[in-house]
C-alpha cells in the first residue's frame, strides 16, 4: 500500500524544495499521479525480482521539515568528511550550511543546495531537473521526483577544471526518517571534475532515496564516487541517471558496505564515441542485501563500455548484480565489456548475477564474464606452503580480492577511508596494514 505516502502528500507539498515554482509542481504532482497508479517496484517486475521493498510500504517513513532535524555529532561527523575537498552535507534530508566547506569554489562553477538553486537559478534547474530519469523510469525515481525535499546542484561551465572533488555527504540522524534528495550535476563542453557521494546514518531503521541526475557534455569528463556505508537496520534506494554527450568520458565507482537493504541503479545514454567505466564493490554479512543495476544504452557509434563489479558474502548475506547493455542499430562499432565476480565465504550467503546484452548492431565487439564461488584450495594450500595459516590464508586471499576495486580509486583520502572499510568488514588476522 503506498497510502500512507500518498496521504501525507498534502501537509508536504507547500513546504517542499521550490513549491512556488508551478513547472515544479507540475512535475511533483505528474510523479505523485504516476507513483500512486504503480507504487514501489514489486518483485513480479522483472528488474525488481531480486529485492523486496515490501517494508517501505508497511513501515512509515516520514520526511522531516528543516526544523526537525535530529543532533548531529560533530566528531563522528568529521570521521567520513575527507580532506583536501569541498563538502556539501545533508542532514535528514536537508543542506546544511553550517556543516558544510564551500569555500573558494571558482566563480565558473555553481555549488548550491537545490532548495536554493530554485531560487538563484530556477531556469537553470529547469533545464536539467527530470530530463535524465524522464518517463521511461519507473519504480523509486518516480517517488524521488514527487517527494524529494533537497540536495545538491552542481553547474561546472565550459573549460572549467575543478583542482579538487566535491563531496556530497548524506546523514541521517533518527529512526524512521525518510531522507529523500534529489542532485544535479552538470559539466559544459570541456569541463572536468570528480564528485564523491557519502552516504552515513544511525543505528536505527531509516530509508534514504536519493537520485542523480548527471550531464556530461561534448569532450568533459566527470568521476563520481558513491560511498554507501548506511546503518545497519536501514534501507537505501540509489539512482544514478546519465547522459553523456559526444566524446565525454565518464567513470563511476560504487562501494556498498552498508544498510540492511539497499540498491543501486546506474543508467547511462551514450552519444557518439562516448565512454564510461563502471566500477563497484559491495561487501556483504549477516542478512545484508545488496543489489546493483546497470544499463547501458549505446546510441551512437564508437562508444566504449566497460564494467567491473565484485562481491564479497558472508553468512546469510544476499548480493545482486544485473547488468544490461542495449546497443542500438545505428551504434556501429560499439565495444562494451562487463564482468561480475562474487566470492562467497559461508554455505549460506547467496549471489545472483543476471548479464543481459542486447546487439541491434552488426559490427561491434561485446563480451560479458560471470563468476560465483567459493575461495581456491589451491591458492589457500599454496600460501600454507609458505608457512601461513589457514584461516590467514583465506583473509589474505579475500581481502586480495576486493582490494581490486580499491585500488582503481585514484583520490588517496578517499582510498584510505574505503580500504579502512573493507579492511573492517571482514577478519583482518594474517594482513599486516603496514604492508598496504
Amino acid at each position: 500500500m503506498t497510502t500512507q505516502y500518498t496521504a501525507a502528500y498534502a501537509k508536504l507539498e507547500n513546504s517542499l524544495a521550490g513549491s512556488s515554482l508551478g513547472w515544479l509542481k507540475a512535475l511533483r504532482l505528474q510523479a505523485k499521479e504516476q507513483f500512486i497508479e504503480q507504487g514501489f517496484p514489486r518483485l513480479s517486475d522483472e528488474e525488481w525480482r531480486y529485492s523486496n521493498l515490501a517494508l517501505l510500504e508497511k513501515k512509515p517513513f516520514n520526511p522531516v521539515s528543516e526544523s526537525e532535524l535530529g543532533h548531529i555529532d560533530i566528531a563522528d561527523l568529521e570521521a567520513y568528511k575527507l580532506s583536501d575537498c569541498w563538502t556539501l552535507v545533508l542532514v535528514d534530508g536537508h543542506y546544511s550550511a553550517s556543516l558544510s566547506n564551500l569555500a573558494g569554489i571558482p566563480d565558473s562553477v555553481i555549488i548550491n543546495s537545490m532548495a536554493e538553486a530554485l531560487i538563484s537559478h530556477p531556469d537553470k534547474v529547469k533545464g536539467y531537473l527530470g530530463q535524465a530519469t524522464e518517463t521511461k523510469e519507473v519504480g523509486f525515481s518516480v517517488f524521488n521526483n514527487a517527494w524529494f525535499t533537497d540536495g545538491a546542484f552542481v553547474y561546472i561551465a565550459a573549460n572549467t577544471v575543478l583542482d579538487k572533488p566535491l563531496q556530497i555527504l548524506h546523514v541521517v540522524t533518527d529512526a524512521e526518517i525518510l531522507a529523500n534528495t534529489h542532485h544535479i550535476i552538470a559539466l559544459e563542453t570541456g569541463a572536468e571534475a570528480s564528485v564523491i557521494e557519502t552516504f552515513v546514518g544511525c543505528e536505527e531503521q531509516y530509508a534514504t532515496v536519493s537520485v542523480t541526475e548527471v550531464f556530461v557534455a561534448s569532450n568533459s569528463g566527470l568521476t563520481l564516487y558513491k560511498t554507501q556505508l548506511e546503518g545497519d537496520k536501514a534501507i537505501h534506494l540509489g539512482g544514478v541517471y546519465v547522459k553523456q554527450a559526444r566524446d565525454s568520458r565518464f567513470n563511476h565507482a560504487n562501494f556498498a558496505f552498508g544498510s540492511l537493504l539497499a540498491r543501486t541503479d546506474v543508467h547511462i545514454d551514450l552519444a557518439q564515441a562516448a565512454e564510461c567505466d563502471l566500477n563497484g564493490l559491495y561487501l556483504g554479512a549477516k542478512r545484508q542485501h545488496l543489489d546493483t543495476h546497470t544499463r547501458i544504452e549505446h546510441l551512437e557509434p564508437y562508444g566504449i563500455s566497460k564494467e567491473l563489479y565484485k562481491g564479497v558474502l558472508n553468512d546469510k548475506a544476499r548480493g545482486v548484480f544485473q547488468g544490461r547493455v542495449i546497443v542500438a542499430e545505428q551504434a556501429q562499432k560499439t565495444d562494451s565489456d562487463m564482468h561480475n565476480h562474487n566470492l562467497l565465504l559461508s554455505d549460506n550467503a547467496e549471489a545472483d548475477t543476471k548479464p543481459q546484452l542486447e546487439i541491434y548492431a552488426d559490427d561491434v565487439k561485446c563480451a560479458h564474464g560471470i563468476t560465483v564461488g567459493q575461495l581456491d584450495e589451491t591458492s589457500i594450500f599454496a600460501l600454507q606452503a609458505r608457512g601461513i595459516d589457514k584461516v590467514s590464508a583465506k583473509n589474505m586471499l579475500t581481502f586480495a580480492f576486493a582490494n581490486e576495486m580499491v585500488n582503481k580509486i585514484k583520490f588517496k583520502p578517499l582510498h584510505d577511508q574505503i580500504l579502512m572499510h573493507v579492511l573492517n568488514k571482514f577478519p583482518q588476522a594474517g594482513i599486516d596494514q603496514s604492508w598496504l
